[in-house]
This record gives C-alpha cells, structure tokens and sequence, in this order.
C-alpha cells in the first residue's frame, strides 16, 4: 500500500462469528485504507479495499460492536458477457471494527438515507430499471447489487417500487403519471436511477412541464451510472470508487440539481428513434423548450452525439463517441473537417449585453454544468460539483487535426484549455443564429437528446432555472 503507518490500528473481533485479528492499513500519501483480518484458527485472511467497501452499518442499537460490512465484490461472470453487472453484492458481520474504519465508513449525521434494518420510517422509494442504456448492463446491476443491498438494508415487504423500461417514454411517463403529482402533494419521494443521463433528463422534463403546487417538495435522486457517457455520474464523484454509485447513495447527502434552459426557434424538432422520427418540442410560453442539467452544444459534440446514436454503435460503449469523432473529422471521402457556420453569441455574468464571438465558422461550441463528458474526458476542468456555474468551450474550423488535438487534451485533466485556439469562461447565456443549408448541421444536443433547428433558426440558452430535483451526492470523495 504504499508509505504507511507504522503502527496500523488493530482489534480483536469477528467476522461471521469467526474470531480475527483486524489490522487497519492506510497509506499516508493517498489515504487509501485497506482492512485485513487474519483469521485465528486457520491462516486464512481476508482484505477490502476502500473502493469496494459502500458502507459499515450499525447491526441494532442494542449491540453497539456489530457492524454489517456491505462491498462490492468483482463478478467472475463480466469479462466474457457485456450486459452483466461488473461487480456483485457482498456483505459480512463483524464485530469490534478498528474505529478508524468505522469513523470513515459509518454513514454521516446528515447522509440522506439512513436505511438501517431498525429505521422503522421509508421514504417514498423508486428504482428505474433503464433496460436500454449503455451497454443494456441496468437488468444485471439490479439483479446482482443493488436489489441484494435493498434487502439488506429494506428488510420490510415492498419498502419499494420497481419500475423497468419498456421504451424510451417510460421514464417520462412515470415522472409524469406517479412523482409530480405526489410532489405537489408533498410526498418525500427517492429515485434510483439504473441508466444514463437521459434518465435524469427526462425526469426533470417532465418536473418542469407541469404546473407545481405549493406544497411541491423536490424528490431526491441518485444515478448509476449505466450509460454511454455517464457525464453526471462522472463529474461528482459517483464513479471514484467500485461500488457503482452505492457508496453514494448510501453515504450521501442531498444538493439541488442545477438546470439550464434552451429555448429554440419555432420550427425545430426533437429526433428520435435514430432520427427516423421527429417530434414538437414542449412548450414554455409558446417557445419550444428543453431543459438539461449537463450540456449543450453544437457543431462536433452535437454531430458526434447524433451520428452515433445507433443500435450498432451503441454496442461500443463510449468507444463510440471516438469511432464518431474519427469519421467527422476525417471523412472517408478526403473532404475536410466540417466548418459550422452561424452567429455565436454570449452573455456574461454581470454584463447584460449579448456579446458576439468574433468567428465566422466554428468547429465546437459547448456550454456545460459539469467537468466531465465521460471517463477521463475532462471538458471544464474549473466546474466543481453542482456549483451551478455554466461554463462555454469553443473553438473555430482548424481543421480535423487540430481538432483531434485539442480533443486529446480533454483527456490530459483538460489541458486543452490552455490551447490559445480554445475559449473557455463562464457565461449566464448562450445564443446561436444557425447559417447553414444542411439540416445535420443545425443538429443540437442537450444532455444527449437531438434537436434539429430549422434554417435560419436559432437556440438561446440560459442557466439559472430553478431546481426541481435534489441530486445525492457524497461530497467527501
């Protein structure tokens, strides 16, 4: 483990009944921590590191020393089965914990669930089940982690609701038809999502389509991060251990989501189903709308997003994004790069002024809420966690090689943004007056989901919309 300390805390205790020696290492450097037991009569021993450990829960008030372990265990079964879950749930009882461990893995005084085998009281308790995200894993992970850890820590008879995809609406219509009404009846509701970011996105949609009562109480969410991307999951934290997000959600507390909102011309058109079909977007004051939490963009983000929204280019995983970005930027045909044409403008925080960015053709505009668009890609290195700061990253038609260039930073903690040739600030509005013929290139996205904009259309976006929905997040990771 590296440099540790040279008396690592040690007790005598148990675990499933059997007498050990527990030793508590932790590396001074990282603050990694490693619990070992050494087992008294034979020489077996056993270990957990941090990263698999969700959570140490207290057994009954009345026995203060016993504690369930609950972790994450890798599962044998995912190397060779793309849909299976990457790990499994495990838990042992032990008693006489090192308090050292028990101080950091014990959930805190002010994490939102507390869902202990005496609570006695269940919040309104909701698991979507997102059957076609990602690599189509959601089924497995519910199966194998997190419906075993639910009846760990939810020992009562339906302390839960479960809810599977069964199209692309489901999610929407549950927002619709179950937690907005019982949030305007000041129902506490919590909602585990099994899926991506477009899960979030559609509830928080649909929270905002329909009129909210004063007794309205935000539900609380939490994500698994199922998807392609995972950009939310990724930016606070969800993804820095092995448990998927139950850590978190054991361990967490509750933050508003912070939302932004693109309104768009008249005539554009949500795409869906592969872009095989086109609908009306939601109306808000007769201006077509969407509301996101994460990102909009448009030029290579947006084209990538949507040239790649595939059943065949899905089976990929986040690979896709790059297969994608490889083709737009080096087209088969030798043509180059595609240089996006249209009227970019900004609004800065305490100016009042729409600014123009004086560029004739762009490669990249992106407005973003968080710091990461999936593992490693680090596209707002300065966005902290639901800090609610909407932050602007573009760059003009340098050409496919330079693009590819500044998208390799985004991979080095963001040092693209060091690039002379990227700008990148915080803005409180975004405005784009679309040029261009083509209908793929007025392609926008928001949080994932397509909006095409009619020629000579336009799209504004705005941050500071008020939050409909708490998101658990453990800020000590």
């Amino acid at each position: 483990m590296g440099n540790e300390h040279s008396s690592p805390p040690k007790t005598e205790g148990q675990v499933d009944g059997r007498p050990v020696t527990f030793t508590l290492r932790q590396d001074e450097k990282t603050g990694k921590r490693e619990l070992i037991w050494q087992e008294h009569e034979n020489a077996s021993q056993g270990r957990l590191t941090d990263k698999d450990i969700i959570a140490a829960l207290p057994v009954h008030a009345q026995i203060p020393d016993d504690y369930s372990i609950l972790y994450a265990s890798p599962n044998p079964s995912a190397p060779d089965n793309p849909q299976a879950s990457p790990v499994i749930f495990k838990s042992l009882l032990a008693t006489n914990l090192p308090q050292p461990f028990i101080h950091h893995f014990q959930p805190p005084g002010n994490a939102c669930w507390q869902l202990r085998a005496d609570n006695g009281a269940f919040p309104n308790l909701h698991i979507i089940v997102s059957s076609g995200s990602g690599t189509g894993q959601a089924e497995d992970v519910w199966t194998q982690l997190v419906k075993p850890m639910l009846q760990h820590v939810c020992p009562k008879a339906n302390a839960y609701a479960l809810h599977t995809t069964t199209s692309e609406h489901t999610v929407a219509e549950l927002a619709r038809e179950v937690f907005l009404p019982q949030a305007n009846d000041g129902v506490t509701q919590a909602i585990i999502l099994l899926s991506g970011d477009g899960g979030l996105v559609d509830v928080v949609n649909t929270l905002l389509a329909g009129p909210c009562s004063k007794r309205y109480k935000k539900p609380n969410a939490t994500i698994l991060p199922l998807g392609t991307g995972n950009a939310m999951a990724h930016s606070v934290g969800l993804t820095s251990d092995n448990t998927m997000g139950l850590r978190n959600l054991l361990q967490g507390a509750t933050k508003p989501l912070p939302l932004f909102r693109a309104s768009f011309s008249p005539g554009a058109r949500l795409l869906v189903d592969e872009a095989r079909e086109e609908r009306r977007l939601s109306d808000v004051n007769r201006v077509p709308t969407v509301y996101g939490a994460v990102v909009c963009s448009w030029g290579l983000h947006a084209g990538l997003v949507a040239d790649s929204d595939t059943h065949e280019y899905r089976q990929h995983g986040a690979e896709r994004f790059k297969m994608a970005a490889e083709e737009a930027l080096f087209p088969k045909d030798g043509s180059p790069a595609h240089a996006y044409r249209g009227k970019v403008s900004v609004l800065r925080p305490l100016s009042g002024e729409w600014e123009r960015v004086d560029r004739e053709t762009h490669a990249y505009v992106l407005a973003t809420l968080v710091s990461k668009l999936e593992k490693g890609f680090t596209i707002s290195p300065s966005s902290k966690p639901l800090d609610g700061k909407l932050r602007l990253v573009h760059f003009g038609a340098i050409g496919g090689q330079g693009a590819m260039d500044l998208m390799t930073k985004a991979y080095q903690d963001g040092k693209h943004i060091d690039d002379e040739r990227v700008g990148y600030e915080e803005i409180t509005g975004l405005r784009i007056e679309f040029e261009e013929e083509e209908a793929r290139w007025r392609r926008v996205c928001v949080d994932g989901k397509i909006v095409r904009v009619e020629a000579g259309g336009w799209v504004e976006v705005r941050s500071g919309v008020e939050s409909v929905l708490d998101l658990i997040i453990d800020e000590r990771t």
